[in-house]
């Protein structure tokens, strides 16, 4: 909070040095651009300019300049966001937009914008000719039995050469498009059509139907196109603002007014919707997270890494959002309690889905601490603990004197408290899913496991490092720990689990390296730093995420990037998912610094060799295990396959395929209910038959009576908190 409010003097000094050129009318003009009478939106830009650049160059942990080299970076990102799709701007137009490449730089220092400018005119004038193009080949209709393809990764993609390259690219689109809707409109007329793999003969062509689904895709390009045009040109320099925050790093944003109060909302946990949050992506909507307990987490087939294609409301026609800003797709995503919502995503493999999810109260109490005891194998007997943090949640704003603020840390101690009871052997926590939180908790959470000493080391960009410590002797439990992890923990969830690996006091188990996220962010109110009156015309200016400091391990080692590797790993049952730092463009790098002072956990003596060689061996022979090396293996068959048929057949083929590893996924659906599925009624009894969990448990039951680890579980009024 100290770093907020310093942030917001150093922004507020900035500003009162700014009131004065702003209100003289002082600064070099670009070329090409009439400054005779500075407009209200140049002045905003200006005062925006100023603001972001200030901080990007005096604040961010990156010490970079705003040089070539950054121009280079945020050109980049400004291009992909502009058409992410190559659907729009032809390559004569990128070659003239690349006149700015080196540009962007001079733009932001002198606060007169070109490039935002010249790319909202040739976007606006593509939008016009698309219309054109579009009608004019849903009119002309499709050959059905021409053998082609359609490349649905635009990084494989070039721009156009010229009208005729990108009338045929438009041509494949809308014949993907209606060939897919008119597949669904089967499915919906006969729904046994979808129990076989082969479609049948009677329903490869009807007419009907093909024309049915024909007027639907074009009625969803019409408010694709109004909504494109409906950007105005402030939301084209905003979006140029952002693309200049993320030249830094992915996690540095410009947060337009608009994805400001969106993110406050994702903030305060409490909406009617389905629970995702999303991210707006080089164009794309992306699902980031899934909140546990929400209606999309119940529902259980929307995932992170999922591209949002189109929302239908209910039995509504589908809108197409490819190119659409957050807000407008949040928008639409959202509604009331009991309404449905179809998105139609793009699994990482490739494979088109319409998802249905019924729109509920998405309330944080769903996301707290939740544990259990389970027995151990059959073979070897015990009582094993289970505590599962879904996120490290604390209230800093509760002001409310009749009421006790909740916080992750009080609820694991009473977690383990509560366990107390049945003298268990060993523990699971489980941090699957976690994204992270207040670092308060990952820190106190640590220290309930080891003795007093460091936990995690903080740098900020001047080289100074902060050590932050459990300060207290005492342990709630001092037995045998399992660490659950996967590629979707992240931040607070990877010093945890860095922590209780480098002291040896858990084994870190998961189906891969965590997600790398080894940064701190702040997120500065531009508002509050402007003087009262002088200036009230330009709010709301937004606010900036901004990346201020790294975490590093107590060995010395960063969690950026590189994430936390497990000490087992098991089976990856999504092995194409594209998730984690390393894969962001502009990523801070991995590095080290000086480790500290640590005693690692004297009682623990892991054969993790031997551990994990009896671990493979149990995978090997398990049945339930084949089911999900087989879900991986159809996973890497589709993996990386980018081009999609555009016959017919073939697309029904895919169809039935996704249809059927749907149904082998529901044989394994218990191994992953913790993370995705209701967590009410059926809890227990899912967590019982979690694959995952249950390998856990019988890890620790070959550790049981074979290390030297004491077995009892001390109540924390023992422990002098």
């Amino acid at each position: 909070m100290n770093m907020f409010r310093s942030s917001n003097f150093v922004l507020r000094s900035l500003i009162v040095l700014l009131v004065g050129l702003l209100l003289l009318g002082v600064g070099s003009s670009s070329a090409g651009v009439s400054r005779n009478a500075e407009s209200f939106e140049v002045n905003r830009q200006r005062l925006l300019s100023y603001l972001l650049s200030q901080q990007l160059t005096q604040n961010h942990y990156r010490d970079q300049a705003l040089d070539d080299q950054f121009s280079a970076a945020a050109f980049k990102l400004y291009l992909q966001q502009l058409d992410s799709q190559k659907r729009f701007l032809l390559k004569e137009d990128v070659l003239r937009l690349q006149a700015y490449e080196q540009k962007v730089d001079n733009e932001v220092l002198s606060g007169y914008l070109e490039l935002p400018e010249v790319g909202a005119v040739l976007h606006r004038k593509r939008i016009d000719e698309a219309e054109i193009l579009i009608r004019q080949i849903m009119a002309d209709g499709f050959h059905f039995r021409t053998p082609e393809t359609l490349q649905v990764d635009p990084e494989k993609l070039d721009y156009c050469q010229d009208r005729s390259d990108l009338r045929e690219r438009w041509r494949k689109v809308l014949k993907y498009q209606v060939f897919s809707r008119y597949l669904e409109l089967l499915e919906e007329q006969d729904k046994a059509v979808s129990k076989t793999t082969e479609m049948p003969s009677e329903y490869r062509i009807d007419t009907k139907l093909m024309a049915i689904a024909s007027d639907k895709v074009l009625k969803s390009m019409e408010q694709l196109l109004l909504r494109l045009r409906q950007i105005t040109q402030r939301e084209y320099v905003d979006r140029y603002f952002d693309a200049v925050c993320r030249a830094f790093d992915p996690h540095t944003n410009y947060l337009a007014p608009a994805e400001e109060e969106e993110f406050e909302i994702s903030m305060k946990g409490s909406l009617e919707g389905i629970g995702a949050t999303l991210q707006q992506d080089d164009g794309f909507i992306k699902v980031i997270s899934i909140i546990p307990g929400s209606p999309a987490f119940r529902q259980g087939q929307l995932q992170a890494e999922d591209i949002i294609l189109k929302v239908a409301q209910g039995t509504a026609e589908p809108i197409d959002i490819v190119d659409s800003s957050l807000r407008d797709a949040v928008r639409l995503i959202r509604g009331k309690k009991g309404t449905e919502v179809r998105l139609t995503v793009r699994k990482p493999a490739g494979i088109q889905q319409v998802i249905p999810i019924v729109r509920d109260v998405v309330q944080i109490q769903e996301s707290f601490v939740r544990s259990t005891l389970l027995k151990g194998p059959a073979e070897r007997g015990g009582n094993f603990g289970y505590i599962r943090i879904p996120t490290f949640y604390r209230d800093f704003f509760d002001h409310d004197q009749d009421s006790t603020p909740r916080n992750c840390t009080d609820d694991v101690r009473a977690a383990l408290e509560k366990l107390s009871g049945s003298q268990i052997d060993g523990l699971v926590i489980d941090l699957r899913n976690n994204g992270g939180g207040a670092l308060t908790d990952a820190v106190q959470i640590a220290g309930l496991f080891v003795k007093q000493g460091p936990v995690v080391q903080v740098r900020d960009s001047a080289g100074r490092i902060a050590v932050l410590k459990d300060k207290d002797p005492g342990v709630a439990f001092d037995g045998p720990m399992i660490v659950l992890v996967n590629r979707f923990s992240a931040s607070a969830s990877e010093i945890l689990a860095a922590a209780l690996q480098d002291y040896r006091r858990a084994l870190v188990v998961g189906d891969h390296v965590t997600h790398g996220k080894g940064t701190v962010q702040t997120v500065l109110n531009l508002d509050s730093a402007l003087p009262p009156q002088s200036m009230d015309e330009y709010r709301p200016l937004g606010a900036m995420k901004l990346t201020l400091q790294k975490f590093y391990r107590v060995s010395g080692g960063s969690t950026q990037v590189q994430g936390v590797e497990p000490d087992i790993l098991l089976p990856d049952p999504l092995p194409f998912v594209q998730s984690g730092e390393r894969y962001t463009d502009y990523a801070l790098p991995w590095d080290t610094i000086a480790p500290v002072s640590y005693t690692p956990w004297q009682a623990a003596s892991f054969d993790i060799d031997a551990l994990r060689a009896a671990s493979q061996k149990r995978l090997a022979s398990s049945p339930r295990f084949k089911v999900l090396t087989e879900l991986r293996k159809r996973s890497q068959d589709r993996g990386g396959v980018t081009a999609r048929s555009l016959d017919l057949a073939d697309l029904w083929q895919e169809h039935s395929e996704l249809i059927n590893a749907q149904q082998m996924d529901a044989a394994v659906k218990s191994e992953k209910q913790v993370q995705e599925g209701p967590i009410g009624d059926g809890w227990l009894a899912r967590i019982e038959k979690d694959l995952f969990v249950g390998e856990a448990v019988q890890i620790l039951g070959d550790l049981r009576g074979r290390e030297s680890f004491g077995n009892s579980l001390t109540k924390t009024t023992e422990m002098g908190r």
